[in-house]
């Protein structure tokens, strides 16, 4: 991919921001495209001096994320703030130290709110000379037109089984059929088809998804499962919190004086932190809720993907079956339904995963989207 970006870059920054060098680009491509791994790369391949060699130093900083000319963010929580925005612009002003440009990757910036977006807007329109901004979302309308109007689009696609296979085996070691299988579960999300392909744990949580379709037997059932898959859900973010926020509090109280010795200091400064400790749980809250909700979301579209699986049977698509390692499911319920039917539940789904982004509380959500399934 490095290579891909350097060629693109020598081509736009060879002749300096005359020769058709943009200040502001927009990443776009579906879940597992690769799009912050091609803004990366492409950042990259403007920091080095040989137009992104990939074995310099330049370059190695910026694949690893030390490279003091670029910025890169990423929204931890439910969504990116004014606040946060307005200090991502101000450090976005720097001139550069080593190279002849800054850049400023912003990951998932369709989760700024509108204000952040507003704010942002202002800082492309009239950016500093020697800035670049490298926005990553799922799909242009993902941002707000004016922000669009101002960008170089670079629109990624999902890569084939086949190619997500070759680099789980040639990257990671992984038997060929394992990476194969990886694959095609993952549906061309290289980062999915890794963890599928070396944690246990995610193939089995993987399997109690595909299990849910023929488990709703009843009312009773129904309530089970969704509780099921909201827990889990919320196990999940609670395994990918706890060490973080521990370690974040303790250096926040540390920077505050927390420990310190001294008449009245130890008092004084912890009292004085009390607001930035508020401020860090709140943030704490945040990111715990988009790892639940997150969480979910890929529960539900393991469904969407079976239930596609089985509308192919229905129609006798043509087509590779994400879910192959099943068959005999799909095959039962394929048989057993109509494709009006499957296409109802899986429109069910979808509209669960709506009402979880509008803060429909979980619980009630899923209930209500397995009771759909089953009938």
């Amino acid at each position: 991919m490095l290579s891909r970006a350097a060629a693109a870059a020598g081509e736009v920054v060879g002749g300096g921001r005359g020769a058709g060098m943009t200040h502001a680009w927009l990443f776009t491509g579906p879940p597992g495209s690769g799009r912050e791994d091609a803004a990366r790369a492409f950042a990259a391949a403007l920091l080095c001096p040989d137009g992104g060699c990939g074995h310099c130093e330049q370059c190695h900083q910026v694949l690893i994320g030390s490279h003091p000319d670029l910025e890169a963010v990423r929204p931890q929580g439910l969504s990116y703030s004014v606040k946060q925005t307005r200090e991502l612009i101000l450090r976005a002003a720097g001139a550069p130290t080593q190279g002849r440009w800054r850049v400023i990757l912003f990951e998932d910036a369709d989760r700024a709110t509108e204000s952040a977006a507003n704010a942002l807007l202002k800082a492309i329109e009239e950016p500093p000379p020697r800035t670049v901004w490298l926005l990553c979302a799922p799909a242009p309308d993902d941002l707000m037109i004016t922000i669009r109007s101002r960008c170089r689009l670079v629109t990624l696609t999902t890569p084939g089984t086949e190619a997500v296979a070759h680099v789980l085996a040639t990257r990671d070691n992984v038997p060929w059929e394992t990476a194969r299988f990886a694959a095609r579960a993952a549906q061309g999300h290289i980062a999915r088809a890794r963890a599928l392909a070396l944690d246990e744990e995610v193939r089995r949580r993987r399997e109690a998804v595909l299990a849910i379709p023929r488990a709703l037997t009843g009312v009773g059932e129904c309530v089970a499962a969704a509780e099921r898959l909201v827990k889990t859900a919320e196990e999940e973010a609670a395994a990918a919190t706890a060490a973080l926020n521990e370690s974040e509090t303790s250096e926040l109280r540390k920077l505050y004086g927390e420990g310190s010795t001294g008449k009245g200091l130890n008092r004084g400064l912890v009292r004085g932190g009390a607001g930035a400790l508020k401020e860090l749980e709140d943030r704490q809250k945040s990111r715990a809720t988009r790892i639940k909700r997150d969480s979910l979301d890929a529960a539900l579209l393991e469904l969407v993907s079976f239930y596609r699986d089985v509308l192919a049977m229905q129609l006798g698509a043509p087509v590779e079956l994400a879910n192959d390692d099943v068959r005999f499911d799909l095959d039962q319920l394929a048989k057993s339904s109509t494709p009006e039917e499957t296409l109802r539940r899986i429109d069910a789904i979808m509209q669960c995963r709506e009402r979880l982004a509008a803060s429909v509380n979980p619980q009630i959500a899923v209930e209500a989207m397995m009771l759909s399934l089953r009938s």
